[in-house]
């Protein structure tokens, strides 16, 4: 909640300045927009709004906020100056085994400052909903209060504005003393209040043009969308700039609805609806209710819509066109805006797989499970057939931990850092607690005993924006590298779900990062765990600690068997004693359960 919070705020920044974005294209275009359209352009803003808290995107936006990822992360915790369990997985029948060591992630408690904000913000929306029931309360009480029009000529009146208006809905029309300008209320039976004093001082022409006014607000749905201003002005208390560009969009409104009164009137009959304006305007004023929309409203706002009456003419089909351009113009402005207010873009932690023409089973591992969470994904791609547990975890994006080694050795071959025939790194002469890591090491050495400084020490030789543009040549994951780039893979910037695990095998297994086959063929080697008559394995397990517990464990990798190539990821969850190893011998026991790989 505490990073919702931070990056709800920045949100709230963009925010403002897509406002202030929205009014300039207004005043720009105030001669190009028809007043309907005007005030349609508010509708774009209550969209972007709505969009930080949209909980999924299908669609991979451009990561604006990659930048903000060091906020969410403290310093890691290094193997070697954190305690770490070392665990060392031995297939039955097998000597040539991989180390799975446990590797610290970073984690941090949620910010004071940030949990601080989200209790304020709590708080500030529970009194905007305070505010909002005490209103409602307000406005049952005049509901209550009302009596039915009984005045014989004001409901012909009525009856001959509907009709004008070929509104067929009956809507009842109220009198009462509690109000001081005419409003319509109810989102699903809407009804029409006439303050007395107003009936009272009848005038023909008066009460057509406010009723006119009124039934205008039904046709637009006009009360529904007080709701939805409403619900934003809650969740946006705290934002001055959102609250006036609401007040716009209220006096935006009125100035459609007057437009479109016009339209129906002559143009001898203008300046009288202007006089109507002007003479009531001391008897009018703001609507008390949030949720009702009516024909009052401040002097300012008075003043505006009296100079749009002044200044009305009839729209050309010409201007009518232009106008439906300009507005579609600064939508796709707008819209352009959608992925950086979405926090769930910056996220990300969602993969969005394409299940369409894919021929996939879902199958119940829970027995072999057990407390643990997790996914296991299997892969025939001679059959092309998928099998996965728990579809929900398959796609959910963690930290790669050693999985990545895979890449990271990728990534130093190609860079030229190190090569197939020599791979050799020396030790930094810095004491680890695990004993096989304090010597020299060559890429088949790190990979089989999961040396993490060898990796680091391959990405310390290159630079950040060259480790990012292989990230993202490749397609790892949210492609999100943190500004340490010795722990990107190891805290929680880099992630990448367990369905991705397998189509990056794919795109390792058949080079289509079309990279030396050379090198492939070196990271294929040190991957290799062992053959048998059955056929041949390829893994790297991972692991993840934090605050000395594996709560994480990794086994990824490939095997070939009677023709078939077998992608399979296993990731398992836990507060303490999952890592690679169990993840291993969970995978082993699956594969002999659906008769692919049995150990004995």
């Amino acid at each position: 909640m505490d990073v919702f919070m931070v990056q709800f705020l920045i949100c709230n920044v963009f925010i403002s300045i897509i406002i202030g974005i929205l009014l300039a294209a207004k005043r720009l275009l105030k001669n190009s927009l028809t007043s309907r359209l005007q005030y349609n352009l508010w509708f774009l803003l209550l969209a972007l709004l709505a969009v930080p808290f949209i909980p999924a995107q299908p669609i991979q936006f451009l990561r604006i906020f990659s930048w903000f990822g060091k906020f969410q992360n403290v310093s890691v915790s290094h193997p070697g100056t954190t305690a770490g369990e070392t665990s060392a997985f031995h297939s039955p029948g097998s000597e040539n085994w991989m180390n799975d060591f446990s590797m610290a992630i970073s984690t941090k408690a949620p910010s004071k400052i940030g949990v601080i904000l989200f209790i304020l913000w709590i708080i500030g929306i529970m009194g905007m909903i305070a505010l909002a029931i005490k209103s409602m309360r307000r406005f049952k009480t005049l509901k209550q209060s009302a009596l039915p029009l009984q005045n014989p000529a004001i409901r012909r009146l009525f009856r001959d504005c509907l009709n004008e208006m070929n509104i067929a809905k009956n809507i009842p029309v109220y009198s009462t003393a509690f109000l001081k300008s005419p409003v319509i209320a109810g989102m699903f039976k809407p009804c029409i209040y006439l303050p007395i004093h107003l009936i009272s001082d009848y005038k023909v022409n008066d009460i057509r043009y406010m009723l006119l006014h009124e039934l205008q607000h039904y046709k637009y749905k006009d009360a529904f969308v007080n709701y939805i201003m409403n619900c934003v002005s809650i969740l946006y208390w705290f934002n001055p700039i959102v609250w006036y560009a609401l007040k716009e969009m209220r006096n935006d409104r009125e100035i459609a609805c007057d437009t479109s009164v016009l339209k129906m009137l002559k143009e001898d009959s203008y300046e009288d609806y202007g006089h109507t304006l002007i003479n009531f305007a001391e008897k009018v004023s703001l609507t008390p209710f949030p949720f009702a929309a009516g024909i009052g409203g401040s002097v300012v706002q008075m003043k505006k819509r009296i100079i749009n009456i002044a200044n009305y003419h009839p729209v050309s089909f010409r201007k009518k066109i232009y106008s439906i351009f300009s507005y579609i113009l600064v939508a796709v402005l707008l819209s352009g805006f959608v992925p950086i207010l979405s926090i769930q873009a910056k996220e990300n932690d969602r993969y969005y797989f394409n299940e369409s023409g894919e021929d996939i089973t879902y199958i119940d591992l829970k027995a072999y499970f057990g407390e643990n969470s997790g996914s296991f994904v299997l892969y025939d791609d001679t059959e092309n057939k998928w099998q996965i547990y728990n579809k929900q975890q398959a796609v959910t994006r963690i930290t790669p931990v050693s999985t990545y080694k895979i890449y990271s050795a990728l990534f130093g071959l190609e860079s030229g850092i190190i090569s197939p025939k020599q791979s050799l790194i020396s030790w930094n002469g810095q004491r680890y607690m695990y004993d096989l890591w304090n010597t020299d090491q060559t890429l088949e050495s790190a990979m089989q005993n999961s040396v993490t400084w060898y990796f680091q020490a391959i990405d310390q030789q290159a630079d950040l924006p060259a480790i990012k543009k292989f990230i993202q040549k490749i397609g790892y994951g949210n492609q999100t590298v943190s500004e340490d780039i010795s722990s990107y893979w190891i805290d929680s910037s880099l992630k990448i779900s367990p369905v991705e695990q397998i189509e990056m095998l794919k795109k390792f297994y058949y080079n289509q990062f079309d990279f030396s086959p050379e090198n492939i063929s070196a990271v294929k080697d040190s991957i290799l765990l062992y053959s048998t008559n059955q056929g041949t394995v390829y893994g790297k397990t991972g692991t993840g600690e934090i605050k000395g517990k594996n709560t994480l464990g990794w086994f990824i990798g490939y095997i070939e068997k009677d023709g078939h190539i077998y992608f399979f990821a296993t990731n398992i969850q836990n507060e303490d004693h999952a890592m690679g190893a169990v993840a291993a011998e969970l995978t082993f026991s699956i594969l002999s359960e659906l008769d692919i790989w049995n150990n004995y």
